[in-house]
């Protein structure tokens, strides 16, 4: 776990300090951040995540591409130093992260139908929740990915709700309110194994889908827009 967070340290301070040569098209306002918290309200048994913002938090989503492949992702992401079994995942080495993605090429939450529309597979536009384990990746510019498994090792565990893809990923259903400058998550403590008392951090970045070639994660960061703590210490503690 140290020797990840070292080099992704030293990959985040690159991406944010080098921003002159790597504007992206998604780089502006609404990811750029002010602060992150997460707040235990002990009496309804939640913790509230939220990233604050110079923008106004979600207003840019990705543009559409047309296929799943190439698919960009938009993320507020928030590492953390908890285990991947406090939600849901089988051991492996790595950094748990819960992120909001938005993507409308495609929909990774079959279960949930965030538009209200009673459809369930047209709202990857729509902001919502994925807890991801990430690893270092040298092949992507932002320096990490979702981490993948083979789909026949079947020692991996993934929560029920995950997505179906041979990742490290689930799709829990919290809910997320963007209202102004703020984006917010709120995650039932039985859901992270009743554990409050963790270290995270905040960062936003733009991410992409790999579905053909082979030397390239299937999910990986391509560009770090901001960091929170600025060199990813996850220094920040739950608010009791």
């Amino acid at each position: 776990m140290k020797s990840i967070l070292l080099f992704l340290s030293i990959t985040m301070l690159f991406c944010t300090t080098s921003s002159s040569t790597q504007e992206g098209e998604y780089k502006n306002d609404s990811f750029k951040i002010n602060n992150v918290s997460v707040q235990h309200q002990s009496d309804l048994e939640i913790t509230i995540w939220e990233i604050n913002v110079d923008g106004v938090a979600g207003k840019t989503i990705p543009t559409k591409v047309g296929q799943l492949d190439g698919a960009p992702v938009l993320g507020y992401v928030f590492p953390t130093s908890l285990k991947p079994n406090d939600v849901g995942f089988s051991y492996t080495e790595g950094i748990v992260a819960l992120a909001i993605t938005s993507h409308p090429d495609f929909d990774d939450t079959p279960l949930w139908d965030e538009n209200s529309d009673s459809i369930f597979d047209n709202d990857g536009y729509v902001w919502h929740p994925h807890w991801v384990v990430l690893c270092k990746d040298k092949r992507v510019a932002g320096g990490l990915a979702v981490k993948q498994f083979d789909k026949e090792d079947n020692s991996v565990k993934l929560p029920p709700t995950n997505p179906g893809m041979p990742m490290y990923m689930d799709s829990p259903g919290f809910s997320v309110i963007t209202k102004n400058n703020t984006i917010k998550i709120i995650v039932p403590d039985y859901r992270i194994n009743n554990q409050t008392d963790f270290t995270y951090d905040g960062v936003t970045a733009f991410m992409k889908v790999n579905t053909k070639n082979k030397n390239l994660p299937m999910l990986g960061v391509y560009e770090v827009f901001s960091v929170a703590s600025d060199d990813l210490s996850m220094p920040y503690k739950v608010k009791n």
